[in-house]
């Protein structure tokens, strides 16, 4: 917990700074209007559509043994939105006149339908997140409390179905934001009507990432706490899923990625070299679509590597790392690249007050996850699993 308070620290200085004195606190400029800050809160909400998904599968597609990490999975969605949605509170500069989006929405943005799917998923999260609060110990002496906790319960599909809404649009929006960039050729994709491929694609990924990372956060507090939280054999159906969707996703994406460097760059009269500069090389590419992507795929779906408890954090902690890298390259990489004559290959390096802020919202998860661990009945199989020890 020191640990953690001491990364809050350097958050709160670096979020007073920003606020403060304003975001010339940041490297970022008029070529690089997105940063590090929009890189994690693509990624984090990429990584919590654990909860969505996990509460479709269970609540709608009644995978029943799925409702034994699905508390967890909505408490880590919980910290995923409300760690972006802070951040975001910092990014745009001015946080008071952050309801201008509501009141003054420019219709024709794919970020104003973001803005609302993200911010009602999030009140939708809360609503997820209350019953569990409602069944810590002292807090369950109060008949009414239970009851309602109780109550919750039973109309929890209704939530389920209304985040599934929210969040299949928000997270294809953030995709297709870049795909319509026409401005910017290493984003930019042709699609279906007015959807560009990177739409669906997004959601993809983000089904794909989701459940691993929501597996993955519950293995490693299993080594933190010694304790068996969950089965193996919720992990390994975990982790089936993920495998399957992330081959869906992988031969989806490598059309996308060979009709784009083959047959749309260069009718563009652009060379695939000249989005592959400097830092930003062919190596990018590859970790993306290789290390953080096909080769989970395969490792996810090979039953024996499945039953490996270390192989199947390993598979996850890969897939995890290609949704983040994938958010990377469309943020940084493409602003990074010149579209005008007199521009150069521009390269960005985040200040120490958005490192702050961004290990401000890992912190923050951290700490929210302990003490609701501590102090709520998050896995209902905990008990029985370690009886059986």
């Amino acid at each position: 917990m020191l640990f953690c308070f001491g990364l809050l620290a350097w958050a709160a200085v670096s979020a007073f700074l920003c606020l403060y004195k304003g975001l010339n606190q940041t490297n970022m400029n008029d070529y690089y209007a997105f940063g590090v800050w929009i890189v994690v809160d693509l990624a984090i909400i990429a990584l919590g559509a654990g909860a969505f998904f996990t509460g479709f599968l269970t609540y709608l597609l009644r995978k029943e043994e799925l409702k034994n990490i699905i508390n967890a999975a909505v408490i880590i969605g919980f910290i995923c939105y409300s760690g972006a949605i802070g951040m975001l509170g910092i990014d745009i500069g001015q946080p008071i006149r952050g309801w201008f989006g509501f009141w003054h929405a420019n219709v024709h943005s794919m970020l104003t339908e973001v803005m609302f799917c993200i911010t009602t998923y999030l009140i939708v999260l809360i609503i997820e997140f209350l019953p569990i609060i409602l069944e810590n110990r002292q807090i369950e002496k109060v008949p009414e409390l239970g009851g309602f906790a109780h109550h919750l319960h039973r109309i929890m599909i209704v939530f389920a179905a209304t985040g599934t809404f929210l969040s299949f649009f928000h997270q294809g929006s953030l995709g297709g934001m870049y795909g319509v960039l026409y401005g910017r050729p290493f984003a930019f994709r042709t699609g279906f009507a007015i959807w560009p491929w990177t739409f669906f694609l997004f959601i993809l990924s983000a089904i794909a990432c989701g459940p691993s990372f929501t597996t993955l956060i519950v293995m490693i507090t299993e080594k933190a706490t010694g304790k068996k939280l969950v089965s193996h054999d919720v992990k390994m159906l975990m982790g089936k899923i993920s495998g399957g969707l992330l081959a869906v996703y992988v031969v989806l994406k490598g059309a996308d990625t060979l009709y784009w460097a083959f047959v749309q760059t260069p009718g563009t009269g652009t060379q695939l070299s000249h989005f592959y500069q400097q830092s930003y090389g062919y190596w990018l590419l590859f970790a993306e679509l290789g290390l953080g992507a096909v080769i989970p795929a395969l490792m996810l779906l090979t039953p024996a590597v499945r039953k490996s408890y270390g192989l199947l954090a390993l598979a996850m902690a890969l897939n995890c790392f290609g949704a983040v890298m994938n958010r990377f390259v469309q943020t940084i990489q493409t602003l990074a690249i010149p579209v005008l004559p007199f521009e150069s290959f521009i390269t960005y390096m985040p200040t120490w007050q958005e490192w702050g802020i961004t290990a401000g919202v890992i912190a923050y998860g951290m700490v929210i996850f302990s003490l609701t661990y501590r102090y709520l009945p998050v896995f209902p199989q905990e008990r029985k699993l370690n009886q059986a020890q």
